[in-house]
């Protein structure tokens, strides 16, 4: 598998004021997509958010194979893996040269390609790659610092053990997950299954400790496995800190010591408050965080 993209971007942007591209289509720096590609149709295809440090992406390989996996359960094509390497390489230099920026997220998309109307699959399939950069969002210190408050959203996630753990483009529950509020006191919401199981954040995924020992939800019905949340498994595995993937009704969440949340572009978050409910930071969150920090700065810097 590719490393980290290297292929530079035309210099001489920066001499002449061109602006420096955002987005490839297909390997074409272009903004739009066909009005029959199945991404825009059904939301027939994957993506994957990957944050820019220092010019580089963080945890390049864990993304590439998390995306291949997913092409796999969807029976996509698998991308170039070095062209999208090189896209990106190209976007990254090009923030870099020309704007002056090497912070950000890089998204990729994979679609299932064109297709005519309905839900059969094209035959062949040629997909659609969609690379991206986005400038990096502007979260306050102290949410990784101090914690966070959220919210228990009363939007549900539907179980579909065809869909579970892949980063597809289907986040319509997400949405509207995340439309229940708009007060800026509040940075993310906690999810449910049907069933009331406690699942996920809208966009981050969930960590419970308790007596030391870590508890994460299990997400072979619905959810996200997320990069950081392996990263996060094979930490407390490092520090020797028992953790569990299990079942986690919504009570047994609030019961915890305390509660943290994880993703590529936040790395980790404390919860302070759920609703009216107070949490502390406590000191295998702690350090967690600490090593986590320390794997992304190794990262960046490898």
């Amino acid at each position: 598998m590719s490393k980290q993209p290297v292929n530079p971007i035309d210099e001489e942007r920066a001499g002449v004021g061109l602006p420096a591209p955002c987005v490839f289509v297909n390997g074409e720096a272009v903004t739009t997509v066909s009005a029959a590609d199945r991404g825009l149709q059904y939301g027939d295809g994957l993506f994957e958010t990957i944050a820019v440090a220092g010019g580089r992406l963080e945890f390049w390989d864990r993304h590439m194979a998390r995306l291949i996996e997913g092409c796999s359960r969807l029976g996509l094509p698998a991308p170039d893996i070095e062209a999208l390497a090189n896209e990106a390489g190209i976007l990254l230099n090009g923030q870099r040269v020309v704007e002056a920026v090497d912070a950000g997220v890089l998204k990729i998309m994979v679609t299932r390609g064109t297709g005519g109307r309905g839900y059969r699959m094209p035959d062949p399939i040629e997909a659609t790659r969609i690379v991206s950069f986005h400038p990096a969002p502007d979260y306050p210190a102290a949410f990784a610092r101090d914690g966070i408050r959220v919210r228990v959203c009363e939007t549900r996630l539907a179980e579909q053990k065809q869909l579970a753990g892949i980063k597809h483009l289907n986040r319509l529950e997400n949405v509207l997950a995340r439309a229940e509020w708009d007060d800026p006191a509040i940075a993310e919401g906690l999810m449910c299954d049907q069933a009331g199981r406690v699942i996920e954040g809208v966009m981050t995924n969930l960590f419970c400790v308790t007596d030391g020992a870590l508890r994460t939800p299990d997400l072979s019905r619905c959810g996200v496995a997320g990069i950081i949340r392996t990263l996060v498994m094979e930490i407390a595995e490092e520090k020797g800190i028992a953790c569990e993937v299990t079942d986690i009704s919504l009570k047994e969440a609030l019961s915890s010591d305390d509660l943290f949340l994880t993703n590529s572009v936040i790395g980790l978050w404390p919860i302070r408050a759920v609703a009216d409910q107070s949490f502390a930071i406590g000191p295998v969150t702690t350090k967690i965080r600490l090593a986590l920090i320390d794997r992304r700065r190794a990262e960046t810097k490898a």
